[in-house]
């Protein structure tokens, strides 16, 4: 198993400095201001060679367990459950608080092997700091500065210690190996065991201009955005069975966009948790825009988009802003509508929801919708074959030949109109480019001429007939050469 470290300490310390350091990104939020950290946030930490699962935590604080705090502490206590060394941090320039003795105290109780890191340390500004952690009682403190990248050969030969000393510790000599006969049934060489995997369908001019991305490692990106206190965080823990994420009636908990490994049936899925995204107008603190730009983010690197609604006040102008977002970076998007126990008139909102998807959305006709209810679970069980189904659209890939006996039906239906100066727009031929999203180069005689309103005609002509409902669909004009002309 993967060693694992957590990384605890008060707020303001430099946990998640720290983290971003060790993975090697900047995966956490990290601002002046204490508390910023609510959930925990997991990552592949690496120093020199060595390799960890790493967890960041929210900071711990001395609060009642019913309130925010109590609930963030809640989810440091379950990182550290699963970590195998925890590095506590101090802040090194102001020393040692009643609160790093009191969590120190705590953290002696729950018999965990620890680290103490005095962070801050750079140059000599916390050298008093340092000398006062010996009284924590938690061994030798470690200089170092998350921020500047100080004291990292030091924690390096550290966390390499800890690490033997867990290996011997759980040590199992293997089993006695059985005697296993030789197997001679070898396959012939030249048998079907391999294919040569070409598609006939791209032209060659086609593999370098539109780098397809393909099956990529077989991981779903899935994304679930929405607007402050629609329920994200609720429906994340409900898919993972357990509390990953804090969740309570405060609008605006979830701050990190948060991914976790999850499995579901054969289908491995990083489930990311994303701050709510008020109108940008409305946001003024910079907090609240380095977590909308991390929730931005999230939706980029994402293959399949969940816009989670208030079923109570669906489709507000904020949601389809996200939701053209989404499409406009061409993921795919489910829309769930969450809290569909506390609607009323259910037929009447279902065919509101509708009507207004299909006015405002006519880029992606027949997105498909979900209602449930996260908090008792009713109907979660719908999402993931919905948005397995649109991760499948995202990847159709079209012959060619069924392709172009689809665009002369098309075309004899209903005829391009007359370009500038009366000249007839002819599209002569037609071909899938690449997938995720799908995209279609079409070679025509005037490239700029064709109207919006007939590539609209196209575009749902070719979700009819090719079942695509839901995905945003690109298409290229490209003019085709005259073999007519010299040089052509």
């Amino acid at each position: 198993m993967t060693f694992t470290i957590a990384i605890v300490g008060r707020p303001n310390v430099g946990k998640s400095t720290l983290f971003n350091r060790l993975v090697g990104k900047r995966l956490a939020l990290v601002d002046d201001q204490p508390g910023v950290t609510r959930d925990r946030r997991e990552g592949q930490g690496r120093i020199a060679g060595l390799e960890f699962r790493l967890f960041d935590t929210a900071g711990l604080e001395d609060a009642d367990a019913a309130t925010m705090e109590g609930r963030m502490q809640r989810q440091t206590e379950t990182a550290l459950d699963d970590a195998d060394l925890a590095l506590m941090l101090i802040d090194g320039r102001a020393g040692v608080t009643p609160l790093d003795q009191h969590f120190a105290d705590w953290m002696r109780r729950r018999n965990k092997p620890i680290l103490l890191l005095a962070n801050k340390c750079e140059g000599a500004a916390g050298d008093g700091g340092l000398a006062e952690s010996w009284a924590l009682g938690l061994g030798e403190p470690l200089p170092v500065s998350a921020a500047h990248g100080e004291g990292l050969a030091g924690l390096h030969n550290a966390i390499l210690e800890a690490m033997e000393e867990h290996a011997a510790k759980n040590y199992v000599p293997p089993a006695p190996a059985a005697a296993v006969q030789e197997d001679t049934d070898t396959a012939a060489e030249g048998d079907d065991e391999f294919s040569d995997g070409i598609d006939d369908d791209i032209d060659g001019e086609f593999a370098d201009e539109f780098e397809d991305d393909g099956e990529g490692d077989g991981i779903l990106q899935l994304a679930i955005l929405g607007r402050p206190n629609a329920g994200k965080s609720t429906l994340v823990n409900r898919l993972l069975g357990e509390e990953r994420q804090i969740t309570g009636p405060e609008p605006g908990l979830t701050r990190d966009s948060i991914g976790t490994a999850w499995q579901w049936g054969e289908q491995t899925v990083r489930l990311i948790d994303t701050a709510g995204l008020r109108k940008q107008a409305r946001v003024s603190e910079k907090l609240e825009k380095l977590a909308a730009d991390d929730a931005v983010r999230a939706m980029e690197y994402a293959q399949v988009v969940v816009l989670m609604l208030d079923a109570r006040a669906p489709l507000e102008r904020q949601d389809l802003s996200i939701a053209r977002r989404t499409l406009e970076e061409g993921r795919a998007l489910v829309v769930a509508a969450n809290k569909w126990d506390l609607v009323s008139d259910r037929n009447a909102a279902m065919g509101q929801l509708r009507d207004r998807l299909e006015t405002s959305l006519t880029q992606a006709r027949g997105v498909p919708v979900v209602t449930f209810s996260a908090l008792t679970g009713r109907g979660v069980e719908k999402l993931m074959p919905a948005v397995t189904k649109t991760y499948k659209c995202w990847q159709t890939r079209i012959s060619t030949a069924a392709l172009n006996r689809w665009l002369k039906h098309m075309v004899e239906a209903h005829p391009p109109p007359l370009g500038p100066h009366g000249r007839r727009i002819r599209l002569r031929y037609m071909t899938q480019a690449k997938t995720r999203p799908p995209t279609f180069v079409i070679f025509t005689n005037l490239t700029e001429d064709l109207p919006a309103a007939y590539e609209r005609y196209l575009q749902n002509g070719l979700r009819e007939q090719f079942d695509l409902p839901g995905v945003p669909l690109r298409f290229l004009m490209r003019k085709q050469d005259n073999p007519y002309v010299k040089g052509g």
